[in-house]
């Protein structure tokens, strides 16, 4: 898919319209999703050797640039490759798919709770990654999200 989706955090939402893992309006439909029965179905993406972060920290204080300059988030993600805490698109900064652009880092994986799903935002397909483990506790957004 390569629309730009405004309005919305565009990686969730690719996810949710395809069935994949998310927590919007379609996570009746990821939780029946085809790729959940035979995982060979699942998207690949090409940049699995980016991914250098396979645990995630057990917590954090929030998207790192906003905190530094005092701005508000909605959902946290963290960058597979450097471990760098950004916001999604949702976000008023981006700062995730900032990074991702800026630095060539090209995969995320959700920090918020319950979800599991990860973004390669050059292949654009969301994606599960067995080989990353753990839970991050997250402070409550600032946007109330």
């Amino acid at each position: 898919m390569t629309q730009r989706l405004l309005g919305r955090d565009r990686e969730r939402e690719v996810l949710d319209q395809n069935g994949e893992p998310g927590d919007g309006p379609g996570c009746s439909r990821a939780r029946s999703a085809p790729w959940r029965r035979d995982p060979d179905l699942m998207a690949t993406c090409s940049h699995m050797d980016h991914v250098k972060i396979t645990e995630l920290p057990a917590s954090v204080a929030g998207c790192e640039d906003c905190l530094a300059v005092g701005d508000p988030w909605l959902h946290l993600r963290i960058c597979l490759e450097c471990g760098k805490v950004g916001c999604c698109d949702d976000s008023p900064n981006r700062h995730a798919s900032r990074h991702a652009r800026e630095d060539g880092h090209p995969l995320i994986r959700s920090l918020e709770p319950g979800e599991t799903w990860s973004w390669c935002f050059v292949d654009e397909i969301g994606l599960v990654i067995p080989s990353v483990r753990g839970e991050t506790r997250i402070p409550p957004s600032p946007m109330g999200g």
